[in-house]
Formats: C-alpha cells, sequence, structure tokens
C-alpha cells in the first residue's frame, strides 16, 4: 500500500509529548546551546585552565557520567517518565552551579561540573525516549522521537547562534551564558515535571513480556558504539582533515557543521515517515551502508588535493548527514520495540551508554587514524561501518509476536504518520498506562 506522508503537526506534538513539554525541550535545548558548545573555553577563558588539563577534565567527566545509566534505567522500569526528564534536566543546573562557583585554576571542580553535566546529558535521550514510548504508538512513536530529535538540534543550534556572538564579551559573557544555562534547564525542568507522567510497564505489557528474559540485543549495541562514530564527523574528522591535509580555510568547516544542523532540523521528520515503509532494522543496516559509502567518498575527495579537496568533503558530507539522519530515526525506535515494557527503561539505558562509550571514543580514534593518511582513517571507519551494518542485519529478533514489523500507524484515524497500511500491533511499551495524568 502506498505510504502516507502528511504530517499532522497537532497530531505530532501531542504524540512527542505534548505542547508543555515541547515546550520544555525547547528551553532546555536552547539553554544547552549556549554553554555546551563552548564549555571548553569556559575552562580556558575563566577559569584559567590549560587546554589539556580542560579537555582531559571534560573526557574524565563524560565517561564518568556515563555510570550514571544503569540507574536511570531502573528509575525509569519503576515507572518514572516526567520526573526522570525533569531531574536529568535538573543534575545540569546542579553542574552550572558549580561551575559558576569553581575557583581560578581548580581543575578538579570543574571536572565535577563536567561530571554532573555530562550525567545530565547522557540520562536525557533515554528518559525522554521512554517517556515517548509511553505516550505514542507504532510508527507514530518513531516520528515522535525524530521531532524531538530536530527540535533539539534547532534550539542548540539557535543557541550556539546566539553564544557566538555574545563571545565579543570575553569571559564576563561566557560566565554570564553559563547563568542563562542553569535558569534554562531550570524553567525546563519545572515544565516537564508539570507533565506529571507515569507508567506502570508490568501492568501494562502483555503477559508474554513479563515472562523471560530481556533481549540482549548485544550485535545491536556493539555496531551502535560504532554508528556513533557518525555524530563526531562534522565535529572532529572533517575540521582535522580539512585544515591539517587539505590546508582549507576553517571557514569550510564551519558551512558544514552549519549544513549538518540545518539537514537535521529539516529533514528529520520527513525521512523517518518516508522509511516508515521498511522495518527499523532494515532502515538501520541501510543507514551503515550510506555512511559507510560517505566515508568512501571523504577518501576519494581528499585524493583531490587542495583545490578541489575542500568542496568535494562538503559535497560527501550531505550523504553523511543522511546517512546520520537515518540512523538517528530507525536506532531508538528499534530498541523501543524490542523491549518488553518492564525493561524498556534498562534497555535504553544500555543503548545510551554503548552511543555514549561511541562518543567518547571516536575523537581518540579519530585522532589517531588521521596522521597514517586519509586511507586509514576513512577505509577504517568505511569498514567497522559496513561490518556493524551487517551484524544489525544478521541479528535475530526475539520471537514476541509483531514487535518489529513494517507496517503502519496506530492510533485514531487522520493520524498520518505511518505507511498507510493496516493498523501496527501494538510493541512493547506502546501502551499507555490507565490513570496516568493526561499531558497538556
Amino acid at each position: 500500500m502506498p505510504i502516507t506522508t502528511k504530517i499532522q503537526p497537532r497530531a505530532l506534538v501531542r504524540a512527542s509529548g505534548g505542547p508543555r513539554y515541547a515546550v520544555a525541550l525547547a528551553v532546555d535545548a536552547l539553554g544547552t546551546g549556549l554553554l555546551r558548545p563552548f564549555l571548553l573555553l569556559y575552562g580556558v577563558m575563566v577559569l584559567e585552565l590549560s587546554a589539556p588539563a580542560t579537555g582531559i577534565a571534560m573526557t574524565v567527566g563524560v565517561v564518568v557520567g556515563l555510570g550514571c545509566m544503569p540507574a536511570v534505567g531502573r528509575w525509569l522500569d519503576r515507572g518514572a517518565r516526567s520526573t526522570v526528564v525533569a531531574a536529568s534536566m535538573l543534575v545540569r543546573v546542579l553542574g552550572v552551579a558549580l561551575l559558576l562557583a569553581t575557583p581560578t585554576g581548580q581543575v578538579w571542580l570543574f571536572g565535577t561540573a563536567a561530571l554532573f553535566l555530562g550525567a545530565g546529558n547522557q540520562a536525557w535521550p533515554a528518559a525522554h525516549a521512554a517517556l515517548v514510548a509511553t505516550v505514542a504508538h507504532g510508527r507514530e512513536r518513531d516520528t515522535a522521537l525524530a521531532a524531538g530529535r530536530a527540535l533539539r538540534n534547532a534550539g542548540m543550534g539557535v543557541g550556539a547562534l546566539i553564544a557566538t556572538v555574545c563571545l565579543a564579551g570575553g569571559a564576563t559573557a561566557l560566565q554570564a551564558l553559563a547563568a542563562v544555562t542553569g535558569l534554562a534547564c531550570l524553567v525546563a525542568a519545572a515544565l516537564a515535571w508539570s507533565v506529571h507522567l507515569h507508567a506502570h510497564p508490568a501492568a501494562a505489557a502483555p503477559a508474554q513480556d513479563t515472562d523471560g528474559p530481556a533481549p540482549r540485543m548485544r550485535a545491536l549495541l556493539a555496531a551502535n558504539v560504532v554508528y556513533a562514530f557518525c555524530l563526531n564527523v562534522p565535529e572532529i574528522a572533517l575540521p582535522l582533515i580539512l585544515v591539517t591535509q587539505l590546508n582549507a580555510s576553517p571557514v569550510w568547516s564551519a558551512a558544514i557543521f552549519v549544513a549538518n544542523t540545518v539537514l537535521v532540523v529539516t529533514l528529520q521528520v520527513p525521512v523517518t515517515v518516508l522509511m516508515s515503509r521498511f522495518s527499523r532494522r532494515t532502515v538501520l543496516a541501510l543507514a551503515g551502508v550510506v555512511l559507510a559509502a560517505s566515508y568512501l567518498g571523504f577518501l576519494a575527495a581528499t585524493s583531490l588535493g587542495h583545490g578541489w579537496g575542500a568542496p568535494a568533503v562538503a559535497a560527501v558530507s550531505v550523504v553523511c548527514t543522511i546517512g546520520e539522519i537515518v540512523y538517528a530515526g530507525s536506532a531508538t525506535a528499534l530498541v523501543t520495540v524490542l523491549a518488553p515494557a518492564r525493561v524498556l527503561g534498562r534497555a535504553l539505558a544500555r543503548f545510551e551508554l554503548s552511543t555514549g562509550l561511541g562518543l567518547a571514543v571516536s575523537p581518540a580514534v579519530i585522532t589517531a587514524l588521521a596522521p597514517h593518511g586519509p586511507a586509514a582513517l576513512w577505509g577504517s571507519l568505511a569498514g567497522a561501518t559496513l561490518l556493524s551494518a551487517s551484524a544489525v542485519a544478521a541479528e535475530k529478533d526475539p520471537k514476541r509476536g509483531s514487535a518489529e514489523r513494517p507496517t503502519g500507524r496506530s492510533g485514531p484515524p487522520g493520524r498520518a504518520f505511518g505507511d498507510g497500511a493496516a493498523p501496527e500491533p501494538a510493541a512493547p511499551g506502546d501502551a499507555v498506562p490507565a490513570g496516568h495524568t493526561p499531558l497538556a
């Protein structure tokens, strides 16, 4: 049957958590964009730390912050939804407060602040996905998750743009931006908490979901570590290659980053809807193929030399961004339909842990491979990504009914997010428990 690609904004907002929750996400993203891209500069300009010490403190903070994910998963599996989202924002408020209170030269306090900021940033995606999975059904869930990502990228992009303009004010401006970030996270936390959404997974899950072990998803989690490298390609790999190997102007790196953000904001929802005619696992494997092809494209582009190399890299970066969009639109959605409702939180936490691990190790891997030449960098990334895509495609889904069908939408008529086929049977975690507070 033909796929329905019409998107109804009101239904999409509802499926994403409601208007009040959408405002919370926008405020939080805007505040995050004011500080997150400039945290290194804060350490160097405000606290007068060395760049290496600042970078190490930030890395350690992010890695240690990953340790909160098991607890977040267990909390979600006890039914908490909006409370966990709000808590992830409040943790960042604490991190900002500690950052503002850190005296000059105190690298350990800066590292502790980075830990709280990292923990909040790591906990938010799993909490948000669990909330959306409780509200939205079938392919509406995929589209709602995609809309949340687009909204977050847009908010962070606007915040980063505002911060860039304000950086002319030096250290004082950075401190002011940090204070505004803390205030924005506090407001967003209050809005998210006011949604009052709580689930009862054990009661909502079908009988077959309450028996047997949770799916291990080993291949999916391992592959996701490699897939996550694509998120750091525009920020780390391409600037490194353009500046050090092609001697190109930094303007190219900035243009590629802006284009990446714009494409994600504008295409994330439409592409996710378009790909809903296929199974989520197939789409995720396809994303790996597209990403691997873009890496090989970067390898070919760098061979063109100084004249045409930079424009070619910029053109290939569009393909890489499309791969990122397809990956982001299918990966989390696949986890939500594979995991039984009673362990949805832990499954999402493990998935986000694998994403965080990929983001943590990718800078070191990229910078270690780059000096050995384009073939070592892009060839290795392409090979690893193709291997990961093969593992995703080959992994068998647990025998749990129709959790992973590429068929259409669920919900009342008129919600046009699916493929227009027969309604998709409710996947694990689809059911909204009776008695939860309606979303605003």
